[in-house]
């Protein structure tokens, strides 16, 4: 993971600011930084999103923002770095697994770039990449998030493989939400093209495939979790922490909520330890942030969508 030195006075600021709601760059503990969502952004792929937390001007945005929203989710000037996620889903046809005979699945594969700090260099990247990939796994491991049925061609034969590569271009803290809103930016872009199956009188199977670009299967991504990061730094717990706050934490919790607010799965990094009451503490609050997280989420891909080709874009060079 990505960690920024800071002295032990920068420390006692961060966690002074923290005990009072009020941290480094102007937030509460429960405001998230601005994100800028922007989907089609690779043209060679199924679907694809960036996702950029922290940029410095909002109305600069050309993608679609999360906005405030109950005074959870907050525009603010950043001064720690951002956080810059690249995401393509590319669907092939493949045979489903043998326990699953009749659904699809998805491949993760996180490549953390160099680019994004030199602590992503040689196996640094390479463990913090299979680490995200296979919390992945652990949120998309349930019948509720995609429904993998709709992915199957033919029971035990034929279905679509939907893989998923995430690049990590900019670190500036909270990658795993990150990353998280843009799988789920990704997938809600993703269009599979629509698959008949023929079969003659001999009893053989032909799969014909639609090359009408409009002809296509788009998956519902409503019940995809959202990560919501919750980190303990001194008493309280913040969402959305800087690179400055993460080392001023010892512990954080990880907490994946769906839409209606339900957790389907936790998981504990950090060194330190957390009690039973700060745990239940920053259940809750995951769960309430969450689910403001995911209605503006929804409501800004919902509407780039609905300005079609029209909508200005800035692209993955952009």
């Amino acid at each position: 993971m990505a960690s920024v030195a800071l002295s032990e006075a920068e420390k006692v600021y961060i966690v002074h600011g923290v005990q009072e709601d009020l941290r480094v760059d102007g937030r509460g503990c429960e405001d998230y930084r601005c994100v800028e969502v922007e989907t089609d952004v690779v043209s060679n792929t199924s679907g694809s999103a960036r996702v950029k937390l922290g940029i410095e001007d909002p109305s600069q945005t050309l993608g679609g923002h999360l906005p405030r929203s109950e005074g959870l989710l907050t525009f603010s000037k950043s001064h720690f770095g951002h956080t810059d996620i690249l995401v393509g889903v590319k669907a092939e046809m493949g045979t489903p697994k043998l326990e699953k005979a009749n659904e699809g699945y998805l491949e993760f594969f996180v490549d953390c770039s160099a680019n994004a700090t030199p602590e992503f260099e040689g196996r640094g990247g390479d463990d913090l990449g299979t680490e995200i990939a296979n919390t992945l796994y652990r949120i998309f491991n349930n019948k509720s998030s995609v429904d993998l049925k709709s992915l199957c061609i033919s029971p035990r034969e034929h279905c679509w493989i939907l893989y998923v590569d995430v690049l990590l271009l900019e670190c500036g803290g909270n990658l795993f939400d990150t990353i998280c809103i843009a799988v789920k930016a990704a997938l809600f872009n993703t269009r599979i093209p629509r698959v008949r199956v023929l079969e003659d009188e001999e009893g053989s199977k032909d799969i014909e495939l639609s090359d009408d670009p409009y002809d296509c299967i788009r998956l519902s991504v409503e019940n995809v979790p959202c990560i919501v990061t919750l980190c303990k730094i001194g008493y309280r717990h913040v969402v959305d922490a800087t690179l400055q706050e993460e080392a001023c934490s010892l512990a954080s919790l990880l907490v994946s909520v769906t839409n209606t607010g339900v957790v389907t799965c936790m998981r504990k990094v950090g060194k330190g330890s957390l009690d039973p009451e700060s745990i239940f503490e920053m259940m809750e609050t995951g769960k309430r942030v969450g689910k403001v997280l995911h209605a503006s989420l929804q409501s800004v891909l919902h509407k780039e969508e609905s300005l079609g080709p029209k909508r200005p874009k800035v692209g993955f060079l952009g």
